[in-house]
């Protein structure tokens, strides 16, 4: 995997491109770093994932946490607001990467896939619940919903895999594992798995990412 740096509507964006092969389906893998953190952190997680035929997208969130980290959407009586920005944001976000990949003259399209740790897998479920552009496959590590703004709008259903963790002391397990039945009540295909895991991206979970995108 090789990266470079750009710029992408004033934010730093790490991309990573593997071999690609022209005449198959790309896969657009775009990954949400957590809370007050940095693109510099998802990319030590997403190192790890052996992919083929894929364009990773690691994306500065919009939010300024200070101390030169980023976040979502921030906490408090406005978050449905907040969280409706990082919906447009995130749209606007998608809109570049579509127009990086109709560069690349990839005969065959490509498909955007999301996937995140922590408010970064929040970030994941909440864009494959409500956002603009449907996406091919979602995997949120640690993740859970937020309180989500009063729209109507609802993306096309997806498949969706959800890892949480029994000995998770930031996001309950019980968080986790309603923000994903949500998901499924809402028409997603759902893969669930529990583990004795606590708030981490461990081995296992690389592995699964890996059997996940490349099925």
């Amino acid at each position: 995997m090789q990266y470079i740096n750009q710029t992408w509507l004033g934010k730093k964006v790490i991309l990573g491109q593997t071999d690609i092969d022209a005449s198959k389906p790309v896969n657009v893998l775009i990954g949400f770093h957590g809370a007050e953190s940095t693109p510099e952190n998802m990319l030590i997680h997403g190192n790890r994932l052996s992919l083929t035929n894929t364009v990773t997208v690691y994306p500065e969130g919009p939010v300024d946490a200070g101390n030169s980290v980023w976040s979502w959407w921030l906490d408090g009586p406005r978050q449905k607001e907040a969280v409706q920005q990082f919906l447009e944001f995130t749209s606007s976000m998608i809109d570049e990467a579509h127009r990086f990949m109709k560069e690349q003259n990839t005969a065959n399209g490509f498909h955007t896939c999301l996937w995140g740790f922590s408010q970064g897998g929040a970030a994941a479920l909440v864009y494959a619940l409500m956002g603009k552009y449907p996406v091919h496959k979602v995997a949120s590590i640690c993740g859970f919903l937020p309180e989500l703004p009063d729209i109507t709008a609802k993306n096309e259903p997806t498949q969706i895999l959800g890892i949480f963790g029994t000995h998770d002391d930031v996001v309950p397990s019980f968080l986790a594992d309603h923000a994903l039945d949500e998901m499924k009540g809402h028409g997603h295909t759902l893969s669930a798995k529990e583990t004795p895991q606590g708030h981490e991206v461990s081995a296992e979970n690389i592995q699964d990412l890996i059997r996940f995108f490349e099925s």
